[in-house]
């Protein structure tokens, strides 16, 4: 009754906007960034068979899960487990066999190869293991190559690439080649590189795989800090280590999911007690 009172007087709007004030001064930050979260990612019951022989392999088994905007986290599963699959259907580089997959309002589970293209180009930024820069460009032209697909200017490429590398800290070596850079360096270059065209998800494989541990320890701080920012953030790992620090770890086992969970003791790279910190590394 004093709502709709209140309505007539003064608007709707006006009393969203009071109600909102008043969830503002009551309810804690957290609480009201999930109010407003939606969901980038949604798997309903997708499959993926390969036939090899006589033999048909089920490397997914009808799995069915949702990533929320600004999630971080953390896919995990031994060998055989499902794990590189759902990757690179994760990652528009391969097809389901059947089941739904919508990635931020899309459906892209039965698009052709130029039309997955497309959307990696747009929706995903990805950061693999090796690095994956071509060795004749410099970092500053690695990190602007997406946007050359893209269609933007030679100015705006540029412009854009140098805000990448600022996020990662390497302006400073921007004019290098990757073999005048350090293994750490160069994995900073192509997180750079997935940011650059501002995706909808960061797609990061085995990130710190090739790096020693105080350098993979640096570069989780940087995904802490992209995620901090707003980005949505998943890190397929086999290393409990790095899947600490995200905030959600989905594990995998035998092509479905054995577990997906609240990560309770979220470690970042800055914590005086980390235990790599500990260990004097």
């Amino acid at each position: 009754m004093i709502l709709s009172i209140l309505t007539d007087k003064i608007g709707t709007l006006s009393i969203y906007s009071i109600l909102f004030s008043i969830l503002s001064v009551h309810l804690p930050k957290q609480n009201l960034r999930k109010m407003a979260q939606e969901t980038i990612i949604t798997l309903e019951n997708i499959t993926k068979t390969y036939e090899m022989g006589d033999e048909i392999i089920h490397a997914l088994k009808s799995v069915s899960l949702s990533i929320d905007q600004n999630e971080y986290v953390a896919l995990m599963g031994p060998s055989g487990s499902g794990k590189s699959t759902l990757m690179n259907i994760l990652g528009c580089l391969d097809s389901p066999t059947s089941g739904t997959y919508i990635l931020n309002q899309i459906d892209v589970s039965s698009m052709s190869d130029s039309e997955l293209a497309e959307v990696r180009n747009k929706q995903i930024g990805f950061v693999f293991q090796t690095f994956n820069l071509l060795p004749r460009l410099s970092a500053l032209d690695n990190v602007a190559l997406p946007l050359v697909y893209a269609g933007f200017s030679k100015e705006v490429r540029q412009q854009k690439a140098i805000q990448a590398l600022e996020k990662v800290g390497l302006t400073d070596r921007m004019m290098h080649k990757p073999n005048e850079l350090s293994g750490g360096q160069r994995q900073r270059v192509a997180i750079a590189r997935a940011l650059v065209n501002d995706p909808a998800i960061i797609l990061a494989d085995e990130p710190t795989g090739n790096l020693d541990t105080k350098t993979s320890v640096e570069i989780m701080s940087i995904f802490e800090r992209i995620h901090d920012a707003g980005n949505t953030i998943i890190v397929v790992t086999h290393e409990p280590d790095i899947a600490d620090h995200a905030h959600r770890i989905i594990r995998l086992r035998d092509g479905v999911v054995e577990s997906s969970y609240v990560n309770e003791k979220i470690v970042r790279a800055d914590d005086p007690n980390h235990h790599y910190k500990i260990k004097g590394v």
